[in-house]
């Protein structure tokens, strides 16, 4: 299935993969479907990239996954923040260890850019004020019914056809009802307003629990102030849009006791504490990722970045389901694993939601919490969970020495030694590691088994996987989104791993 896509930003008749939603979870996805070689197509309904920055935090695993990728000039020299919080209580995010310390404060716009000029420059096409309006997965294929830009439902309507459809299309998304995917779920029971203001001075407040509710204020450059603000009781509003500024000022006095209504709101939004998960990340040849897949209060950038993990985890076993070399199970294991991370950020945002929105009732368990987060292990294991740092998938394993390979099994291995350093793994492809120390026999077969599967795993040079594999490990089979799948530490099952994981070898 080919098709030219026109100059004049008309749609091609046909796609391999189509993701609705050219936001940075569907832009994310569409590279990674370019580095497997899968001709992608991307819709988006806004006709304009937004410039509102409503996440501003990537996290440690994130920043990884965008130096592999070769993004380290694009991204310049963001703030790092180094304490994020749980519930509102303060957290040294640096206990979760890794190559990178700390959170990147990047504007979610900007991470779009980026991730926009990567994607197209890798031949993605994007198509911006394209609304779909229809999906139907007939087998063979997915049909899509798109408004054309002037929104029209009638004559002005494109039919594509496309093997996959990937719906990256947000809180708001249609493609997964489309499809049929159930959504189950608790419905909101609070809201929070936010807000980008200027010509007011706000003095900065980090989550204040107030009698009345929570208020938060930090200063943004160019004397802009973001704030956010909680009432106590009050329900969730059905509204056509974003809040009008004066509802949120009015909510802030009626917190705070401060006027901020002479300001002027660059943009506002809501959201609110639905929690809810699609029951099917995968239904035949529709498929979700980022927040079209679960609904919850976006605590601690959360939403963005397991959104992007959600994309490197699909966009390879995607690109070879497409490609033809993926091995039986392949793609149905993107929604064992990541419906699982899912459910988990589900649970601890329910946690943090309780800690930080609850009120007096909350307090006891506030005070238990905060001399929890001094002992550093516990620091660590949030902070290693909040930062998608400590997400292992279930890996088969063939005997050995089990102690070792614990450590490292199905984790991901980090791509580089620190954030300056130029990442050595290649992105959109399995690797296989052996240091110069193992032994003669392992070197062989890990050699071997690069040339056996080119183009899907790749032979990392020796003199860089010494700093690379962890101590006690002397050889390893990756997968493309750096899990780690096999080591020489769990007997002989390299082949066995390369059969799960990358098929037959090639012809």
């Amino acid at each position: 299935m080919s098709a030219a896509h026109g100059a004049d930003g008309s749609l091609p008749a046909e796609a391999e993969v189509v993701v609705v939603g050219a936001g940075p979870v569907g832009l994310m996805l569409a590279g990674e479907l370019r580095l497997g070689g899968v001709e992608t197509v991307v819709l988006e309904r806004l006709a304009e990239p937004h410039r509102e920055s409503r996440a501003a935090q990537l996290s440690p695993r994130t920043v990884e996954l965008l130096l592999q990728r070769g993004l380290r000039d694009a991204l310049g020299a963001p703030p790092g923040r180094d304490v994020g919080h749980f519930g509102g209580i303060p957290l040294d995010v640096t206990r979760a260890g890794g190559p990178v310390p700390a959170n990147w404060m990047v504007p979610q716009f900007r991470t779009e850019e980026i991730l926009h000029d990567w994607a197209t420059g890798l031949g993605a096409t994007v198509r911006r004020g394209r609304q779909v309006a229809d999906v139907r997965d007939d087998g063979g294929s997915v049909v899509l019914d798109v408004r054309d830009p002037d929104g029209r439902v009638s004559g002005g309507t494109t039919r594509m056809r496309a093997r996959y459809v990937v719906g990256c299309d947000g809180r708001d998304g249609v493609v997964g009802g489309l499809a049929g995917i159930a959504l189950p779920g608790r419905p909101a029971s609070r809201e929070l307003l936010r807000a980008d203001v200027t010509g007011v001075h706000i003095p900065p407040r980090r989550f204040d629990r107030l009698p009345h509710g929570v208020a938060v204020a930090g200063a943004l450059p160019h004397r802009v102030t973001r704030l956010m603000v909680l009432e106590y009781g009050r329900a969730p509003v059905a509204r056509p849009g974003p809040p009008e500024f004066g509802e949120v000022a009015d909510a802030w006095k009626r917190v705070t006791g401060d006027d901020i209504s002479t300001g002027e709101a660059l943009w506002t939004d809501v959201f609110d504490d639905t929690c809810r998960q699609a029951a099917e990340y995968r239904r035949g040849r529709v498929l979700l990722a980022g927040d079209a897949a679960r609904l919850h209060m976006p605590v601690g950038g959360q939403s963005l970045n397991t959104g992007l993990h959600d994309a490197v985890n699909l966009g390879w076993k995607l690109a070879a389901q497409v490609r033809g070399w993926a091995p039986d199970g392949l793609l149905d294991t993107y929604h064992a694993e990541r419906h699982a991370v899912g459910a988990r950020v589900l649970d601890n945002v329910e946690a943090q939601t309780t800690l930080q929105f609850d009120g007096v009732r909350a307090d006891p368990l506030r005070e238990v919490f905060a001399g929890l987060l001094e002992i550093p292990a516990v620091a660590a294991h949030l902070a290693a969970m909040l930062g998608g740092v400590d997400v292992r998938y279930p890996v088969r394993r063939n005997g050995a020495d089990g102690d070792r390979a614990a450590d490292v099994l199905g984790r991901r291995l980090p791509p580089l030694r620190d954030a300056d350093d130029p990442a050595p793994l290649p992105p959109g492809t399995g690797a296989l590691l052996s240091r110069r120390s193992a032994a003669p026999g392992t070197r062989a077969r890990v050699e071997a088994a690069a040339v056996s599967r080119p183009g899907r795993v790749r032979l990392v040079p020796p003199e860089q996987c010494t700093a690379l594999l962890p101590p006690g490990v002397d050889a390893a089979l990756l997968r493309p989104d750096g899990h780690v799948v096999w080591t020489d530490t769990v007997g002989e099952g390299l082949e066995d791993a390369l059969q799960q994981w990358f098929g037959p070898p090639a012809r």
